[in-house]
């Protein structure tokens, strides 16, 4: 597993496009596997996955502590894209297309150990899951119980979405603790 996270962290396959600086946390024994969209520019900075307002807001969320998220024994975090994928018009780029067929299933093959996955935010949900996929993130997640218990599906916790928060209380209300009980028997 080491061998495969220094090749990964030294992945340059999106030189031409971006500046290369892939962010990858998990060993053999994670239980929890979170796979999100791609770092932002505190995390292409840190180095340091989910290190800004929307991991504060996901560990909240998992009602976890830093140290309990940032232990690899209990979290694994692979994004979509390994590494920041620039500025779009109306925030980041998508994540580049390139790093989960490349990567993902070399990770997976070296986490024996994981008994849930997060899909957090539409490219991981519909990378993973396909046709089963709802047509909208919305739906995706309001019909979460269909993909467990392989797969817990979120809505990206960045404060930008704190609108779709607003206009879907039933998410804090009616999902949250149950995402929040399936971390805790998990940990």
């Amino acid at each position: 597993m080491n061998e495969l996270l220094e090749e990964v962290r030294g992945c340059d396959i999106c030189e031409n496009y971006i500046t290369p600086r892939p962010v990858v946390f998990a060993n053999e024994k994670s239980k929890i596997l979170i796979i999100g969209q791609a770092p932002g520019t505190r995390v292409h900075a840190s180095g340091i996955p989910w290190d800004d307002a929307s991991g504060k807001q996901l560990r909240k969320w998992l009602d976890v502590t830093n140290d309990q998220f940032y232990n690899v024994d209990n979290f694994g975090i692979i994004p979509m894209g390994f590494c920041y994928p620039g500025k779009g018009k109306t925030g980041d780029l998508p994540p580049r297309k390139e790093c989960a067929p490349q990567w993902h299933k070399l990770l997976l093959n070296k986490m024996p150990n994981v008994e849930l996955v997060l899909l957090i935010g539409m490219y991981a949900q519909k990378y993973y899951l396909k046709d089963k996929a709802e047509k909208t993130l919305t739906n995706t997640v309001s019909n979460y119980q269909k993909y467990l218990p392989n797969y817990f599906v979120l809505p990206h916790p960045s404060p930008r979405n704190r609108f779709w928060l607003t206009k879907n209380p039933w998410f804090e209300k009616n999902i949250l603790p149950e995402l929040k009980n399936q971390i805790n028997k998990l940990l």
